[in-house]
């Protein structure tokens, strides 16, 4: 995938975050955190069906469905950790209404070239990056991919 080709609601939040100083990318990253959706109910009634992501340094877990080739991410995070609530929900309205292609070609570095690297810790930014791949892996493992 090309630079051009990444889909273009993670383009637009790397250049969202890009076109900030250093300190506003944590102002925009916790408006993330207070947009990440709630979980449909059939979720929320079930948290076996979610998936923790060990790698962050909150409880984290996710959700990927697929119906008819389209990725929807569901993802849970506490309100008490906006830094993973707003990679979570970078990452949630940026893969929604992806095909499943469109997912798997997301670079894996994606969360290095949004500009945060300077502003949260590299523990955080594995986190993120653990979000993409677990993400990736549920789209593999309900496709076939």
């Amino acid at each position: 995938m090309s630079e051009s080709d990444l889909p273009s609601a993670l383009a637009t939040t790397r250049d969202d975050f890009l076109a900030l100083e250093q300190h506003e990318r944590l102002l925009l990253l916790l408006e993330f955190a207070n947009e990440l959706p709630e979980l449909p109910a059939q979720y929320a009634e079930h948290p076996d069906l979610l998936e923790r992501v060990e790698e962050c340094q909150s409880p984290v877990f996710i959700f990927v469905e697929v119906v008819d080739g389209i990725v929807h991410l569901h993802a849970t995070a506490p309100k008490e950790a906006p830094t993973t609530r707003g990679f979570a929900s970078i990452l949630v309205q940026g893969l929604a209404g992806l095909t499943v292609q469109q997912v798997l070609d997301v670079p894996d570095d994606y969360p290095l070239t949004i500009g945060l690297t300077e502003a949260v810790s590299p523990l955080r930014i594995r986190g993120m990056s653990a979000l993409l791949g677990r993400a990736k892996r549920q789209v593999r493992e309900k496709t076939g991919a």
